[in-house]
């Protein structure tokens, strides 16, 4: 057991201000008020996948349904495992990497082959709590290569003879059915993964999913009767998928630069959060709190503050569509805050 078990749901950050500055109510636009064709287009379906279909089969009709140009989801779910699948549709698709990167939840029913007491049970969870080392099955997506992930926590839910009910967070890229067979290992007897059912990718849970039912009726109310309020209750803004990353928050003068691909300076940044960390992806926001795009930083939230001059983030993935705010950097007097 090692590392940092906090998952990044439960992780606080604080705002730290470089300039004090309000963004110009002229430019850009309210990300939760976009029109109906923009938001769909950089929207996101928290969907509760049924057991059954697959992710893919899920995701087509998700982009049928809406009419969008692209779909991808942020995981893919087993044909037999219910639960949180988001499915990012257009240019929100750039963020899929982050919300599979993202941390998990799982509700998991564990059938071990064997009997083993309750302190042996405890013994084998605590011991695959941490880092822990993975070879991914042989019916999977990925190369089969060993790798390490995270086991935040595993929760003994409630068992029944053999059959143990557990919740588990965890890294992105987990396997659980994995966990499970090795977990089987340890104990001696055996194990497998008899039932799955996801409950959060990333920032997205159960609690508020949605069904393919309800987006068909959604779809179904704005088109007889040109009602969009279900559709836009249903359908996220792509700033939903990056609640759970750093975000540095951008001068109005900075967005235009950034969304036609130029790295972020420090003098274009207003704010940021402090948990910002050298050589890690970061989302790069307007005041508005509109995503412009993702970058990874070349520097820590303490030393964006303190330098003068420099390259911040260099922009890996402009998710603002240009035009929406001015194209030229300018630069004003910076005042230096800290909340």
């Amino acid at each position: 057991m090692s590392g940092d078990l906090t998952p990044p749901w439960i992780i606080k950050s604080k705002i730290l201000v470089r300039i004090d500055v309000e963004s110009d109510p002229s430019f850009g636009e309210d990300p939760y008020n976009r029109p109906l064709n923009r938001h769909i287009k950089l929207g996101v379906v928290n969907l509760d996948k049924p057991r059954g279909p697959t992710s893919h089969d899920v995701t087509s009709k998700v982009k049928s349904l809406l009419a969008a140009g692209k779909a991808g989801h942020g995981g893919t779910l087993d044909p037999s495992v219910s639960g949180v699948l988001p499915i990012l549709l257009d240019d929100a698709t750039k963020c899929a990497g982050v919300v599979m990167s993202g941390g998990k939840e799982y509700v998991c029913v564990m059938k071990l082959h064997g009997d083993v007491s309750d302190d042996e049970l405890k013994d084998a969870i605590k011991m695959f709590t941490g880092e822990i080392y993975q070879l991914p099955p042989v019916r999977s997506s990925v190369a089969r290569s060993v790798r390490v992930r995270t086991i935040y926590s595993i929760d003994l839910l409630e068992r029944d003879g053999r059959y143990i009910l557990m919740k588990v967070a965890c890294s992105g890229g987990t396997y659980i059915r994995k966990l499970c067979y090795d977990m089987g290992l340890y104990l001696g007897v055996g194990a497998h993964m008899q039932e799955l059912r996801r409950v959060r990718a990333g920032p997205f849970t159960e609690n508020t999913a949605i069904t393919l039912l309800d987006l068909y009726e959604a779809v179904e109310n704005w088109k007889k009767n040109s009602d969009e309020s279900m559709l836009r209750e249903i359908i996220k803004p792509v700033e939903e998928a990056v609640k759970l990353m750093p975000k540095i928050y951008l001068l109005d003068s900075a967005v235009g630069a950034v969304c036609n691909g130029a790295n972020l300076a420090v003098s274009g940044i207003a704010k940021l959060e402090d948990n910002v960390k050298k050589g890690k992806m970061v989302a790069l926001m307007s005041l508005k709190g509109e995503l412009v795009a993702l970058g990874v930083s070349r520097m820590n939230s303490e030393e964006i503050l303190e330098a003068e001059h420099g390259i911040a983030v260099d922009t890996e993935r402009v998710i603002m569509e240009k035009g929406l705010y001015p194209p030229i950097w300018k630069h004003g007097e910076r005042r230096m805050k800290q909340n």
